[in-house]
Order: C-alpha cells, then structure tokens, then sequence
C-alpha cells in the first residue's frame, strides 16, 4: 500500500526517469568520446612530426632530414617540401644565403613609354650640289696661273688663269674679216660672234676686239663660282684641251653631317628628325638639325647606312673631313607605353630569349625559366612583345647564377630548355653524386661551363670512322667571355667566330661579353676559335688582341681602360 502510494507520486516517478537516463547515457557515451579525442590529438601530433626533407640548391642530389649545411659546397640547406606543399617541378629552389652569395637581384615588370638615345658617328662633308668644275673652254697653254694654291678663296667673277689659244686667234680674225663684209653679208658677222660666245667670251671682249680691230692672243679665264679651291688640276704651261678641269671649287657655306647608323639603329631614325651633335675640333658648341635623307641601301661590308643633316655653315667653322658625334632622341612609334624590362634579365640562346620569372608565394625562394619574345632595344632596356605580364617578378641581376643553379639541379634553362641533369665532372669540388651512375659515366660532361677546350676524356676516346671514311660530328657547345662594347663588335666578333671551319653558331651577348659558340669538335677546338678573335682586336678569356689591331678598332668599340 505504502510502495504502491509512493510510486504514484509524479513527481517521485519524473525524478527515477531523470536519473536513469543520466545512467543509460552516461553507460553509452562514456567510451566514445575519448575516442574521438584521441583520434584528432593523434592527427595533430602526425602532422606536426611529418618529415621534412632538407636539400641544397645547388646539389639537388643532398637529401637530408634536418637543417644544415651542404657537404660539398657548404651553403644552407633548404626545406625541400612539406607533407602537404606543392612545387612546381621546373623550378629551382635557392635559399637566402644563396641569393646573397650569387648578388641576384628582382624587379617589377612594368609599364614606360619607351625611348632611347641613339648615338651616331659621323664627318662633315661639302654640299655635293654646290661642288663645280672651272674648266677651260677654248684648247691651248696656260700662260699664266693666278689661282695656284689648294685651299684659296675664290669669288665669281675673278680672273683665274690665261691662256694662250691659237683657235681663239684664229676666231677673232674670223671675225674681223666678217665684219668687213657685212654689206655682202649681213649674217656672216653675227655667226662669228656666237662662235666666241661658245667659247665663253663675253660681249665687251667681242665688242673690243671689233672696235681695235686687232687679234688678242691669249683668253682670260674668269671663275664662274665663288668657293674654296679643293683640287688643283694645272701648272703654268700645261697644255690643255677643250672642257679639261682647271680646279675644282667647293661652296661652304652650306655643308653636310653625315652619320653612319647601322641597321639596329635605323627603325629609331626618320625623316625631319632632330639631330643633337658636336665636333671634337669645336668644344663647348652643340650644332643641331633635322634629317634630310636616309640612305635607302645598307653598305655590305660595314652593315652601315648614311644619315644626312644639312646645315648653313656660319662663319665656316664647320669644315670638311671634321668628325661629329650625333645624338637622336627617338621615341617608339607605338603610342602611348609599352612593357620593358632591364637588357640584364635577358638571356639569349641564338633563337631563344629567356627570363627567371619568382614564383609568388613560396616561403624558399623558387624561380622559374620563362621564353619571351623581344620587340626593340631601349635604353638599357628591351621592349616586350610577348612572355611576360605587368606585376610579373623577374630576375633582373645574377640572372647567370640562377640559371647555372638551373641546369645543376637538371630544371629546364638556357641550354637545357627540356630539363635534365647535366653532370660537370671536370669541374673541380662539384660532384654531383652517383644518382645510379658510375664514377665514369659521371665524368663525361654535357656542356663545358669553362672556357677549355672540352673534355679531356672525351677527346682521348677515338670517333668510330663512317662508312665514306669521313669521321662523324662531335658537335660541342661552349661559353667563353669575350671583350667588347657595342653592336659593332657583336658583328665583328660572331663574323670572326663563324669564319672558322666547324663552327655552326655563334652568339655574343653585349651585356654579359659572353660568346656562346657550337661547333665540330673533330674539325675545331675552343682554342682556335679564341685565337681568331683575339687577332680581330677582341681579348678573350685566353688570349690578348694584339695592340696594333685594337688601336684600329673604330672609337665605339675600344673597351680597354
């Protein structure tokens, strides 16, 4: 009765239901939970202790589970990859040390408007429309000379020489007889006298010659321009003929600076436009003018085309033969401004160019090789057409270094545009380790980085002969510096280089002064072609130009201090 009582009071009953779902929930979830717990704390805890792997930038073969040193070229390791980090595999990895080490240098790809100074080089020349011939018009002796020096003024009109004609004496009595038979013949007179006026006698001579009545025997000559006496063609007592070259005069007052612009000059170059120079003999005085013509043909010798200014000569200061130094501000015809980037970003390859584009966002340093396409060379700068973007970050100094780091750690780069590894087993304390390979097989380089002439392991192997009997190619790619300055020298050196038999490219960088060159190693070494350009007037990493051939090099192109 009493038990019945107290289980039908509610709140009795409520209370035993709460407390045996606390005990059934506490009896199924009591296990579960941690569980759950120690699963996620066993997450974290792989997570933090994931293996990292440590590795050189420039020995990509050391491979190491912890922070330190590179056992062969002693740099700081860097972090290879984390668990869970993604790395572009054509990349090339260089730690802070290194980049300080190899000076390397970025910048911004931006946008300017794109100008440039072209220098041009050049001498005065005469008007060649106001050159003249003083000629004799009538054959016979010079009796007297009254212009007898190369380089006197002359003024038209003045007596310059005297001639002794034995037509004109036969001319004037011709005439004279004429003139007394002019009532027979009224035409017969005036015949005569054009006969004289052909001879360019004026009409007073001929007017005093009938009013004497007597024959002169010798011809004043009277110049018929005013200029400087440039060439001296006669003596006193030369016989001469009719129409022969007395002198020849030149009119200075007005003259011609004429510069010679070669062809990767020209597109910067146009008519009407405004020329800067100044003349080594006139310090202190800048002289200007505009274009008048291009000259539409390239010389085949010196890859040359001529520049013309015309210019009044004011006090004839400016002289014929005078060297000039000319400026052209030019701007490119595109308008407004174009994406340039520095000349020392550029790598070239003969076809290819290329850039180190930084990859954004990586904790390591990672670099990138990127092909561009160039437009026109700028100040110190090239335009582009096509490769990059504005906000791009490139590698504008050490950009050799990060490339070289490239083509150790077998990323694609200049000379390896595909990638792989390249062994550079002549390079003294640069192992690259076995990675599968034997010692020997590690010997036998790629690519020459020196400036040797090859491999001497290589060389000693004997070529397996064709069936004509001729030995097959050994074809070698190399890298030597080469001094030099400008455009010019980049012609003569890649001319000089290619005369050599075997060579089949060869490209010089005006930046850098290095010379790429790819030849037969059975018909040519490196030596041989250092030879030739050092007796061009060229100083290579081996040889001296010899200082007769320098000093004859044009002013643009001596480069030694």
């Amino acid at each position: 009765m009493k038990k019945n009582k107290f289980l039908s009071n509610k709140y009795i009953t409520g209370s035993l239901l709460v407390i045996a779902g606390l005990l059934l929930g506490w009896m199924f979830f009591h296990h579960s939970a941690p569980t759950e717990n120690s699963e996620q704390t066993a997450l974290l805890d792989q997570s933090k202790n994931a293996k990292q792997i440590w590795t050189c930038a420039m020995h990509p073969q050391i491979k190491m589970d912890k922070p330190g040193q590179c056992p062969i070229c002693g740099m700081d390791l860097i972090p290879l990859q984390s668990a869970n980090a993604e790395i572009d595999e054509q990349a090339i990895q260089m730690s802070e040390s290194a980049i300080k080490l190899a000076e390397v240098q970025t910048s911004i790809v931006g946008k300017e408007r794109a100008t440039k100074e072209v220098l041009l080089y050049g001498k005065i020349k005469p008007d060649e429309r106001l050159l003249q011939s003083q000629t004799a018009h009538v054959p016979g002796r010079i009796e007297q000379l009254f212009i007898n020096v190369t380089g006197e003024v002359v003024t038209k009109g003045q007596l310059i020489a005297r001639i002794y004609s034995p037509e004109l004496i036969s001319a004037q009595k011709e005439l004279l007889e004429a003139v007394t038979m002019q009532d027979k013949y009224p035409a017969l007179p005036e015949a005569a006298r054009e006969k004289l006026r052909n001879w360019k006698l004026s009409d007073q001579q001929i007017h005093d010659i009938e009013s004497s009545g007597k024959v002169t025997s010798t011809f004043d000559i009277y110049a018929n321009t005013s200029g400087i006496i440039t060439s001296l063609k006669v003596n006193e007592g030369d016989y001469i003929g009719k129409g022969a070259v007395l002198f020849e005069v030149a009119d200075l007052s007005k003259v011609w600076a004429v510069f010679d612009a070669y062809e990767t000059d020209l597109p910067w170059i146009s008519m009407g436009q405004k020329v800067e120079f100044t003349a080594q003999a006139i310090p202190g005085k800048t002289y200007d003018g505009t274009v008048s013509f291009i000259d539409p043909v390239i010389e085949s010798s010196t890859r040359i085309a001529r520049v013309r200014v015309e210019l009044s000569n004011v006090g004839f200061r400016l002289k014929p033969e005078m060297f000039i130094n000319g400026i052209v501000k030019s701007n490119l015809t595109k308008a407004g401004q174009q994406i340039t980037i520095p000349q020392s970003a550029v790598l070239w390859t003969g076809k290819r160019s290329i850039v180190y584009v930084k990859i954004p966002g990586t904790e390591t340093p990672e670099f990138k090789m990127r092909e561009i396409t160039l437009g026109p060379s700028v100040t110190d700068a090239y335009v582009m057409e096509d490769g990059l973007a504005i906000g791009d970050e490139i590698v504008t100094n050490g950009t050799f270094s990060v490339d070289a780091a490239a083509q150790l750690a077998g990323k694609p780069s200049m000379m390896n545009p595909e990638g792989g590894k390249m062994t550079v087993g002549s390079m003294p304390g640069m192992d690259m380790g076995n990675n599968g390979t034997n010692k020997e097989e590690r010997a036998k380089p790629e690519m020459d980085m020196g400036t040797t002439s090859g491999n001497k392991e290589n060389e000693k192997q004997p070529a397996m002969d064709m069936k004509d009997g001729s030995k097959p190619m050994k074809m070698e790619k190399q890298m030597v510096k080469v001094s030099g300055n400008c455009e010019m020298c980049k012609d003569r050196i890649e001319k000089e280089a290619k005369s050599v038999n075997g060579v089949v490219l060869a490209d010089w960088n005006v930046e850098t002064k290095m010379l790429q060159v790819e030849f037969d190693a059975s018909k040519t070494t490196l030596d041989a072609i250092q030879k030739v350009i050092a007796l061009a007037g060229h100083d290579t990493g081996k040889y001296k130009a010899p200082d007769d051939v320098y000093n004859k090099l044009p002013k643009c192109c001596l480069y030694r201090k």
